[in-house]
């Protein structure tokens, strides 16, 4: 077991201090450089011509960063026509000091063979503002620092190095023969038979006021959804590294003048995904409705303003975000899913990200988590992230990298295990959340958190019928009020009358009975519908007292059949009828 243990360890430590070798055999024919420095990038495209002279074949080739580069390298990518080679940053034997690539051929290069290829290299905060304060109203210059000649490991045959500034404003440049101001640039060489690692610096000073605005640092988080939904949320801190504003600002100059703040960025373009939806742009304060979208046939623009013109030395802070369907990214078979996406997406024209952080936030309950990308990054620590209806929290996946550019909107892809089974667990946990309150409600209600026993309380039920049963017979009663109109209205004498209202009086009386009996078994209840039956029982009662006054006194002859008639039909008599219905109805 011990012997197992040292072979790994020493197999661990060659593969760490592993040194590529520098084969002298091997010279660049030729080689045209292409310097562009129109924007707040260094881009540099070398078309190398390799020769090999020695007698064995070669693998790979190794490229070489300028020193002043060394620090301030992005990105570093080749190519044959459109095969892309692998370029991995490696270190050469006593060459520890300096930055090489191993660039990876496609096939071996033969001896007494050429090969030809293209090698990119993009380079960040390689332009310096020359001044570094202007005035609202100046406009902004850089200067450029750099070598005449290519710096390469092997000997060059032929050179040559072209500069495109963008601009015929060129302050100055350094003249080392032979070299010239074309159009817009300057042309250095041709030269012939340079050594490896030929050196001649070269400035050149010109006019340069496109946006110099950099990304501090930017939060992608990447929201995963198997019901079919990818939110995606940036957090962006931006800053414009150009030429500090010197002076005030006068809005009022900014508005009216064109040539005023040409240095300064207005607004910049952002490019979404076809299929983004649901598009929110914000900060601190809120929402910010100066913003532009248009949907392309495959793409989404949006035009991006902030809230006030960024100068040199200024900066702002916003929270873009966007919904696309997860059909277009997330791919399954069976319970084994990978997601294809962007690390890093586009935020406008030649962007600089000095830290990327992206967190890739999976389902809960995904395992087995593989993550892979096309170029080196930093894998955080894994975390977990908790939102509604999660129990053991979301798996995040984080990682980091430095110095991004537009050439790393590149997909990496993420493959993990997720038993579809566990969609049904929000849903279940629903169900099971509202059965328990339910039945919570359910038990609450039944319970007595008095503190002394209470009457039994009247079931509801015979409650309601017996203060109807009240009201049918406080009605029927009250008819018998008409039935004495109609015989008094007869025309009948005095002792006729007193004979057909015997029958009358009998048939109130009888209703009057059911009334006490079932006002006695409601009596209790202090309810509304009780107290007002009382009342209409009392107000009947003066009614009553009120009919047989009068009758009596016109049977006795003390009172006329015109004023018994009269006092029937009283207001008083109206009223009380008006009150007794009020209360019944």
């Amino acid at each position: 077991m011990l012997i197992y243990t040292l072979i790994y360890s020493l197999l661990v430590f060659s593969n760490t201090y592993a040194l590529d070798v520098l084969n002298s055999d091997v010279v660049v024919k030729n080689v045209g450089r292409s310097i562009d420095i129109t924007s707040q990038l260094v881009k540099v495209v070398y078309q190398f011509t390799f020769e090999n002279k020695g007698k064995n074949s070669e693998k790979y080739v190794l490229f070489a960063v300028e020193p002043q580069f060394k620090d301030k390298v992005a990105f570093v990518g080749s190519q044959i026509k459109d095969f892309k080679l692998k370029a991995v940053e490696t270190k050469i034997q006593n060459h520890e000091d300096k930055s090489f690539w191993r660039i990876d051929l496609k096939s071996p290069l033969l001896p007494d063979k050429t090969v030809s290829f293209d090698v990119e290299l993009i380079a960040v905060k390689a332009l310096v503002p020359y001044p570094a304060e202007i005035t609202q109203r100046e406009k902004q210059l850089v200067k450029f620092s750099g070598n005449a000649f290519v710096y390469s490991p092997y000997k060059v045959l032929s050179q040559t190095t072209t500069i495109a500034t963008g601009t015929k404003n060129i302050e100055s440049f350094s003249k080392l023969q032979p070299s010239k101001q074309v159009d817009k640039g300057v042309s250095y060489g041709p030269y012939e038979n340079t050594e490896p690692f030929s050196e001649a610096g070269i400035t050149v000073h010109y006019e340069n006021n496109s946006p110099f605005l950099i990304i501090t640092r930017l939060e992608r988080t990447l929201e995963i959804s198997h019901w079919g939904n990818i939110a995606v949320e940036e957090d962006i801190d931006v800053y414009h590294h150009g030429a500090q504003l010197k002076g005030p600002f006068s809005r009022y100059e900014y508005q009216r003048e064109a040539n005023s703040g040409v240095a300064s960025v207005k607004s910049f373009k952002t490019v979404l995904p076809a299929s983004a939806i649901s598009t929110y742009y914000r900060d601190e304060i809120g929402n910010i409705s100066t913003s532009h979208l248009r949907v392309n046939s495959d793409s989404v623009e949006l035009e991006l303003r902030p809230r006030f013109p960024l100068f040199g030395g200024w900066k702002t802070h916003y929270i873009l975000g966007y919904n696309v369907p997860s059909y277009e990214y997330l791919f399954n078979s069976g319970n084994n899913y990978v997601l294809k996406m962007r690390l890093v997406d586009h935020v406008f024209d030649n962007m600089i990200v000095e830290e990327l952080v992206t967190k890739i936030i999976l389902p809960e309950g995904a395992h087995n988590i593989k993550f892979s990308v096309p170029y080196p990054v930093t894998r955080l620590p894994d975390s977990k992230h908790y939102t509604y209806l999660d129990t053991k929290g979301r798996p995040v996946i984080s990682v980091k990298k430095n110095f991004v550019v537009e050439n790393h909107i590149q997909d990496f892809e993420l493959t993990y295990v997720f038993p579809r089974i566990l969609m049904l667990q929000e849903p279940v946990l629903l169900v099971v959340a509202f059965y328990l309150l339910f039945l919570f409600v359910i038990i609450y209600i039944r319970l007595d958190f008095s503190i002394s026993p209470e009457e039994p309380k009247k079931d509801r039920t015979t409650y309601t019928g017996l203060c109807q049963k009240l009201i049918t017979h406080q009605v029927k009663r009250l008819a018998t009020f008409n039935l004495i109109d109609k015989e008094v209205n007869s025309n009948k004498n005095q002792n006729a009358l007193a004979a057909a209202l015997k029958p009358i009086n009998q048939e109130y009386k009888f209703e009057s009975t059911i009334i006490n009996d079932l006002l006695a078994k409601v009596k209790g209840d202090a309810n509304e519908k009780v107290s007002k039956l009382a009342e209409a029982q009392k107000l009947d009662k003066v009614l009553k007292e009120h009919y047989t006054q009068n009758i009596e006194r016109y049977i006795s002859g003390s009172m006329g059949k015109s004023q018994l008639l009269e006092e029937l039909n009283s207001k008083k008599k109206t009223e009380l009828v008006e009150k007794i219905n009020s209360l019944l109805s």
